[in-house]
């Protein structure tokens, strides 16, 4: 039995004939750009099983894999990303959101960057241990660190692996300072940790928030928490004194851009002290992936909306159409413009977010945090007397 999900290649426009599912962001198994010839796989059988949340038959189920890592701490030299050092508990990510930027990675484990990336998922089971002899190395100098800065941190499998409660639970020991970056509501289990660290400005919480529009989020980001139940999260932890920043992370135009406003007004009644705003970024697969989902979601705005997302990046006019040989060209990775976009449309969205933020009393810029409180593990550990 050939298998049911197509295995498309990375580059040009899937024909949108298949639907989403229920719960997942993709169905497409798009080819990673490592593959060298294409592949028509046949099926193992685990998509015919019911789905291990929905229970739905034929939902692919999500599958998790154990990995035991030599390394967890991941140093940015990227001058726009305001953090040096970061670590992520996971690879892949069950929240499916269609538009995240760390779908290719799942291209270095040989998987797809669709539909793989959100159903075939990696526990790092060791990461406390390791980050544990990292921060205990002879030489190290501690820096804010930004956890779930690829792949979100509280995804649903943290409920039963703890993962990331581990890690801040070693952050506490070592007082070591940190971020979280989240669009889950399961921030609030640790609100106990992060609060403790917070009262010493040793914490800080990031939640994105796309939009308002429950029916929205449902098809832009299935599993992650509904818009209400995140604004809720920001009022707990601003509530137990956790410094909050709300991201509108990716501001997609004609899609949710129209909900800037009350989004930054929202962020602000729950608590939030600050807010940002990042657009759409679509860099490798993630391209031809959203733009299967608009055709699938939104066909008759599909065409303005990626003439805008070219606009904001600065596109070339002659590289916006794709060919038998190449695909067109969505995304340009340029420092310093990547986040915000260029031109007269990416400022128009900057002022607009500005001017919400000055309305509502929020800032721009996220709290700086103290390092200087870090005790190194091995000085956490009683002498012997042997």
């Amino acid at each position: 039995m050939r298998r049911s999900i197509p295995i498309l290649p990375a580059s040009g426009l899937p024909d949108a004939t298949t639907q989403a599912a229920k719960g997942r962001g993709t169905v497409v198994a798009i080819a990673h750009r490592f593959e060298g010839r294409g592949r028509d796989a046949e099926s193992d059988g685990w998509e015919q099983a019911p789905d291990a949340d929905s229970g739905a038959p034929g939902a692919p189920r999500t599958e998790v894999r154990e990995q035991q890592v030599r390394q967890m701490l991941s140093r940015n030299e990227s001058p726009d990303i305001p953090f040096e050092v970061a670590v992520n508990p996971y690879r892949g990510c069950e929240h499916g959101c269609i538009y995240c930027y760390a779908r290719p990675t799942h291209a270095y484990l040989d998987l797809s960057p669709g539909l793989d990336f959100e159903t075939r998922l990696v526990a790092k089971r060791n990461a406390v241990e390791v980050l544990e002899r990292e921060l205990g190395a002879r030489g190290y100098r501690p820096s804010p660190i930004a956890v779930g800065s690829v792949t979100d941190a509280y995804q649903p499998v943290e409920r039963q692996l703890r993962i990331t409660r581990g890690i801040l639970e070693l952050f506490g020991r070592t007082r070591h300072p940190y971020t979280v970056i989240t669009k889950s509501a399961g921030i609030e289990r640790d609100i106990d940790l992060l609060a403790e660290a917070a009262a010493a400005r040793r914490a800080h919480a990031a939640l994105s928030i796309t939009t308002l529009d429950p029916a929205l989020a449902r098809i832009l980001e299935p599993r992650a928490a509904s818009p209400q139940r995140r604004l809720q999260a920001v009022r707990r932890l601003a509530e137990a004194g956790v410094p909050v920043t709300v991201g509108i992370a990716p501001v997609i135009p004609f899609v949710n851009d129209g909900d800037i406003e009350a989004i930054v007004q929202a962020a602000a009644d729950a608590g939030a002290q600050a807010v940002f705003h990042i657009v759409l970024r679509l860099p490798w697969e993630v391209a031809p992936l959203f733009r299967h989902w608009l055709q699938t979601h939104f066909p008759e705005r599909a065409a303005r909306v990626m003439a805008r997302v070219q606009d904001l990046h600065g596109i070339d006019p002659a590289l916006r159409e794709g060919d038998e040989t190449r695909a067109p060209r969505d995304y340009a990775a340029t420092f310093g413009q990547r986040f915000r976009g260029q031109g007269p449309w990416a400022q128009l969205l900057s002022q607009r977010v500005a001017r919400a933020a000055r309305r509502a009393g929020l800032a721009q810029r996220v709290p700086t945090l103290d390092g200087t409180q870090f005790v190194a593990p091995r000085a956490l550990l009683q002498p012997s007397l042997f």
